[in-house]
């Protein structure tokens, strides 16, 4: 199976074309190839001009390798540090579709990275970050961003997008950190924005309790033993009156018309999506830790339980196309369309062959997966679930 990107091409896609002509930064950056060696001891990744001349630590050479020297399996790239810890791809097409995802949630978010915040925060915690592209945006920035309109994918691995807005810095006074078990973003960053490499599941974080006046978590499900236990963490390391974000898709297909064949327990749903989210599911439990992998609609439920006051739950539909009648919901739907047929086979390797799948196997379903998604009678959609809440000042 070839490495590189197939092209995704629909009329849509195609009539936008010839006004898709300026290439994003953030949808294509220079990803980190090198990083300070004595910076990796200490699990910190500087940003752009951190690097020092002088680090020469031959000492820590292996621990460089033990992040940076990444495992191919299926045609893919995975993540080095804690080796099985995360299911999904860490290579270019995948942060390429994370780049997109990201924007496409602005869409329906309406250009919001933050529901909830104090007043000026200094210190903000973007957990799992990726692409690293939500503490790039919510920091100092210049850049033009996405129009509403879904990009086209070529076999080069890039997106050619129009920009035609301008938007405002976000928080430029705050230092802004990202971590993640792979050092795969940007060099290029605001110089308010650092990157290090941290497993969020380890019992002891880099900072202390009361450190941050803002936490995000975004896109963990699959990926973690226990939400809830993120959660404690997060109420220990956020200050008294810091908020906290969690933004998660419901991976389970919803439909409201009856157009959604039903699932049956005993075989294969006549609408793939549908299997493959059930799949996913029993994957996280057959794995080792199990993973939880449907966790938006408790993530308000676990907050109130772990104390966090003042908790709110917005949920928003995506359709899975572009079948809607309404041209917000359409547009939307046309992104996540190009989202979901770009992330398919990366979601379905390791979590299928946990299952006891071949990789012809899992070939063949996700032809039938994707033309679930391209099936524009069923009017298919996803719920999208922001979740905040502030942790209380002390009685």
């Amino acid at each position: 199976m070839p490495t590189g990107r197939s092209t995704v091409s629909t009329p849509l896609l195609e009539s936008l074309t010839r006004d898709l002509v300026v290439k994003s930064k953030y949808c294509h950056f220079q990803r980190i190839s090198q990083r300070c060696k004595t910076c990796l001891v200490t699990r910190i990744f500087t940003s752009i001009g951190g690097v020092s001349a002088k680090c020469d630590n031959s000492d820590t050479q292996s621990l460089t390798a033990s992040v940076t020297d990444y495992p191919m399996e299926y045609g893919r790239r995975y993540h080095k540090y804690h080796e099985g810890s995360y299911l999904y791809p860490n290579d270019e097409q995948e942060l390429d579709r994370m780049d997109m995802q990201h924007h496409m949630l602005k869409l329906v978010n309406r250009g919001r990275l933050l529901f909830a915040s104090p007043q000026s925060p200094k210190r903000i915690l973007d957990v799992g970050t990726g692409s690293g592209i939500w503490p790039i945006e919510l920091g100092k920035r210049k850049e033009k961003l996405f129009p509403p309109h879904p990009p086209q994918l070529i076999l080069t691995g890039q997106f050619l997008i129009v920009s035609p807005s301008h938007v405002a810095s976000e928080f430029p006074a705050a230092e802004i950190i990202g971590t993640d078990l792979s050092p795969v973003q940007p060099n290029e960053v605001p110089e308010n924005v650092h990157f290090l490499v941290d497993d969020v599941t380890e019992d002891e974080w880099l900072w202390g309790p009361n450190h941050f006046d803002v936490i995000h978590a975004g896109h963990l499900s699959g990926s973690l033993p226990s939400y809830k236990d993120l959660l404690r963490k997060v109420f220990k390391h956020l200050k008294p009156g810091g908020s906290v974000q969690c933004d998660e898709f419901d991976p389970k297909p919803k439909c409201d018309d009856g157009t959604m064949p039903e699932e049956d327990p005993d075989k294969f749903s006549e609408y793939a999506l549908q299997d493959l989210m059930d799949l996913h599911h029993r994957a996280g439990q057959a794995s080792d830790p199990p993973r939880q992998f449907r966790v938006a609609h408790r993530l308000a439920r676990w907050m109130r339980e772990v104390g966090f006051e003042d908790v709110q739950e917005r949920v928003q539909k995506v359709p899975v196309n572009p079948w809607s009648t309404d041209s917000h919901l359409r547009t939307i739907g046309s992104w996540n369309e190009t989202n979901l047929l770009e992330a398919a086979a990366g979601w379905s390797y390791k979590p299928l062959t946990i299952l006891g799948w071949s990789k012809p196997e899992i070939e063949v379903f996700l032809v039938d997966v994707r033309k679930s998604i391209q099936n524009r009678d069923v009017h298919a959609y996803l719920d999208y679930y922001v979740v905040t809440g502030r942790k209380p000042h002390p009685a």
